[in-house]
């Protein structure tokens, strides 16, 4: 997959794509509908699969002191978009001057004057423009106009209502990984280089990884059953494992982070890349009042975590 974000100055090779458009965070199964159906048009038309989504999100832009609602980084997202078969990721930069296009001029300036692309696919709640001015039926209009071909996708829904970020986010907040993963269609990932921490863990017989979460919707603060993906380097495979997600409260107050202990690993990840994948939400964090209760519990949450993943 080829990863474009200048956009201003595109080699003629990357223009032409049919491609689905919006912001993908989480890439749940809402996002794949409509990669699917961009898919489809890409055979049909005999070009590239693309996807055109903004960096930093705009929600980022507008507020960017407003507390972290990420369900994935870029690089997590770009990693699943390569997994979908997806040809042309184009990172437009969004800023203030992409903002203060109308309506009409992001369709005519960047949909057919930069990317010269020839089909686009967006959900039927799809938004652009300055003022989130233009709808999906405007961006129709549009195409008709400017000669590009435009299909709205409707809304994704499953028995417990509308597929959306949002839903995934409050999922993942009540501790309720499983049903973030029947939205994403796939299980809710924090992705990361381990980092050094306090080796508190190595000192009570349960190493861990440590990845931030920094910039990140956090889960609920807790413990985790979880499958580790190892991305590279001499440990690199699948592992089951628990994860503590937050701010270590026995300890003091702490930045909130995902440490992770690896069942059966022996090994240095200092600097690796990692993915954990939330499966199971176990119990809420708490603080206790030894190190050797901390110790017990430690345990018990092991076993149940591999009981649970035996099964998955």
């Amino acid at each position: 997959m080829r990863i474009i974000r200048d956009t201003l100055f595109l080699d003629p090779y990357d223009r032409g794509a049919a491609a689905a458009i919006g912001n993908f965070d989480g890439v749940h199964l809402g996002h794949q509908a409509v990669i699917d159906i961009a898919r489809a048009e890409a055979r049909r038309l005999d070009v590239p699969l693309g996807v055109m989504t903004f960096e930093p999100h705009p929600r980022e832009f507008f507020a960017p002191d407003a507390p972290a609602f990420r369900l994935m980084s870029a690089e997590t997202r770009a990693h699943r978009m390569a997994k979908l078969g997806v040809e042309k990721l184009y990172e437009v930069p969004f800023n203030t001057g992409l903002a203060a296009l109308t309506p009409r001029e992001f369709a005519e300036t960047v949909i057919h004057q930069r990317l010269g692309l020839t089909h686009i696919v967006v959900g039927a709640d799809f938004r652009f423009g300055k003022g989130r001015a233009g709808s999906a039926e405007d961006l129709v209009a549009f195409g008709a106009e400017l000669g590009f071909g435009v299909t709205v996708a409707e809304l994704v829904e499953l028995a417990q209502g509308e597929v959306s970020s949002t839903a995934i986010r409050n999922a993942l907040t009540e501790g309720r990984p499983r049903d973030a993963a029947a939205m994403l269609g796939h299980w809710h990932r924090i992705d990361g280089e381990v980092i050094r921490g306090d080796q508190r863990g190595r000192d009570l017989g349960f190493p861990t990884a440590n990845i931030s979460i920094e910039g990140l919707h956090p889960p609920r603060h807790g413990v985790y059953a979880v499958k580790v993906d190892v991305l590279g380097g001499p440990h690199e495979g699948t592992y089951d494992g628990a994860s503590s997600i937050g701010v270590r409260p026995t300890f003091g107050f702490n930045h909130p982070n995902c440490e992770t202990y690896l069942f059966d690993f022996k090994g240095d990840l200092y600097g690796a890349d990692i993915s954990v994948a939330l499966v199971d939400y176990l119990r809420p964090e708490e603080k206790f009042d030894s190190l050797d209760a901390l110790i017990t519990q430690m345990h018990a949450d092991c076993d149940q975590a591999r009981r649970i993943l035996a099964d998955v």
